[in-house]
């Protein structure tokens, strides 16, 4: 146990360091982690750590999918529907078939192996191409797509996977029957995950304590994912459709002192599963490499390079005609929503990394089949899984950067970006607007001093200055100089506080409520800082 908690620290230290080399060269972390993973494991005298397959799927996709899922936008998400099913279910379904035909004539497998194989590496990850992209200012849309891509998209290949291991252990596979059980999987996840998010609002708006609702929020996602699971579906649709409803029906419902401690909760949550699962996934090096000395090694990598030449070529394949074939068959698609440039469906195909997921489904599959005979092509499959999530990280997050840059799809996010915040000033000065109405009438049915209504319409002249005018540099460059000279005097503050305590002029419980004051309000100005992130 005590080396167990060692290593587990070690993790712990490589992952700040990882995280510290990362914004000092500016490469996305997922890159560094996985690369820290795999030399970690051949250090001499580092114990061997396993992935076990049911860590996550069990206890490390659920908050991850959760999480996400409460982030993206429900409105957003329903407009891009369309889009995001063709990827989540068409291009998946797609792309298994591909690798099961091109594995099964190129180099002889068997049928259901090769679908096995496919279901294992046809989703995309959620995790690291977002974290990838976001640093990249790429549009909007291309961003939620990609999110609900990868939100989706893990269910249709799990449960892909499952008809796959079904018919090699029991010998048979009904096309028509799948097909019913897949849509009954579905609709009856929607409804749960639906029937889960509304419970756990009512109990947590019911609760009223900020510590009980982070509790019960934590609780949620599993409670989503592991009833589905258990009956035989994936759990991942109905999580989806939880976090979606919370996102939705939220705002109203969950307390202001909830929301903020549950960003700071959930962002450090988030951090420390997805830093540990990219260390643990790179670990696995070791492992497999101790198994490849058994195995012919010009087979493990002819196979990994025919299913990564296969899933790169069938996203491509995919997503071109799925992008512009419904809109030259439709004209009222095309006149709701015109073509996009063929820049954006090439980074929507470019950025097809596997994660985590496909690696924990090869690494589930049985040992041996119901006779007794070991499981066929086990071995292969592993590391054929492992060979795809490596290159496709590595590869796709050193050159997307660049590729993003020739494409230009940058400068429409940058442009988008802009005009968001424009929106956002706007809404926020129409907000202030309202407020100061609504002051009015209070004023009028209650009974308020002349002292009173000069301190709120103080405190609302002060929230209007706050905003800038526009966002031309010349006032982004003022709005940056008074937001820097006000963290100057917030940590004058700071400083004056810590010497009154030093000499017993106040105490530390003084201390800590001025200190929260001054946090939130640094915590303000990071919140309404105007910046424009270079690619």
């Amino acid at each position: 146990m005590e080396a167990k908690f060692q290593t587990f620290l070690i993790l712990l230290s490589v992952l700040a360091g990882v995280a510290l080399a990362a914004r000092r060269f500016n490469v996305a972390p997922a890159i560094l982690l996985m690369l820290a993973g795999v030399g970690l494991a051949f250090v001499p005298g580092m114990p061997a750590v396993e992935l076990p397959p049911e860590l996550v799927l069990l206890m490390v996709l659920p908050p991850l999918i959760y999480s996400a899922s409460v982030a993206m936008s429900w409105r957003e998400f329903r407009k891009n529907l369309r889009p995001i099913v063709l990827l989540a279910v068409g291009a998946v379904i797609f792309t298994a078939a591909l690798v099961a035909a091109a594995t099964h004539y190129m180099i002889g497998l068997p049928w259901t192996i090769g679908f096995l194989l496919g279901a294992i590496v046809a989703p995309p990850d959620v995790v690291a191409p977002l974290a990838i992209a976001r640093r990249l200012n790429m549009p909007r849309r291309l961003l939620v797509i990609l999110e609900g891509e990868g939100l989706a998209n893990d269910a249709t290949a799990l449960i892909l996977y499952r008809f796959a291991l079904a018919a090699i252990m029991v010998g048979h596979f009904s096309l028509p029957l799948a097909a019913g059980e897949f849509l009954l999987i579905v609709a009856s996840e929607i409804a749960f995950g639906i029937g889960v998010g509304w419970l756990s609002l009512r109990l947590r708006k019911w609760s009223g304590d900020p510590q009980v609702e982070l509790t019960l929020s934590l609780i949620t996602p599993y409670v989503s994912y592991w009833l589905p699971e258990h009956i035989g579906g994936s759990g991942v649709i109905a999580t989806v459709a939880c976090g979606l409803y919370v996102s939705w029906n939220g705002p109203l419902l969950i307390s202001s002192a909830t929301r903020l401690q549950g960003i700071f909760f959930w962002d450090l949550v988030i951090y420390l599963i997805e830093g540990v699962l990219f260390l643990l996934t790179g670990f696995q090096m070791r492992a497999l490499y101790e198994k490849s000395k058994a195995f012919p090694l010009d087979d493990i990598l002819i196979a990994t390079a025919l299913v990564l030449v296969i899933i790169v070529a069938a996203r491509f394949a995919w997503l071109y005609p799925a992008t512009y074939l419904p809109r030259m068959l439709s004209k009222s698609l095309r006149k709701r929503d015109p073509a996009p440039p063929w820049q954006w469906p090439f980074v929507l195909a470019f950025t097809g990394v596997r994660g985590a997921v496909s690696l924990a489904a090869a690494l589930a599959l049985p040992f041996t089949l119901p006779d007794g005979d070991a499981f066929p092509y086990r071995d292969l499959i592993l590391f054929v899984a492992f060979g795809v999530i490596f290159v496709t990280l590595i590869g796709v997050g050193l050159t997307l950067p660049p590729v993003v840059r020739w494409l230009g799809v940058a400068e429409a996010g940058r442009n988008e970006h802009a005009a968001e915040h424009e929106a956002e000033i706007a809404a926020r000065r129409q907000a202030l607007d309202a407020a100061l109405k609504s002051l009015d009438a209070l004023t009028e049915e209650k009974d308020v001093s002349d002292e009173v209504m000069r301190l709120l319409r103080a405190r609302h002249d002060i929230r209007i200055s706050q905003l800038p005018d526009s966002l031309d540099p010349t006032h982004h460059d003022v709005s940056a100089a008074g937001t820097a000279l006000t963290r100057d005097l917030i940590t004058a503050e700071r400083r004056f506080i810590h010497d009154l305590l030093r000499d017993g002029q106040i105490t530390d419980e003084t201390r800590r409520r001025i200190e929260r004051d001054l946090d939130l309000e640094e915590a303000s100005l990071a919140n309404r800082e105007y910046r424009r992130t270079p690619l």
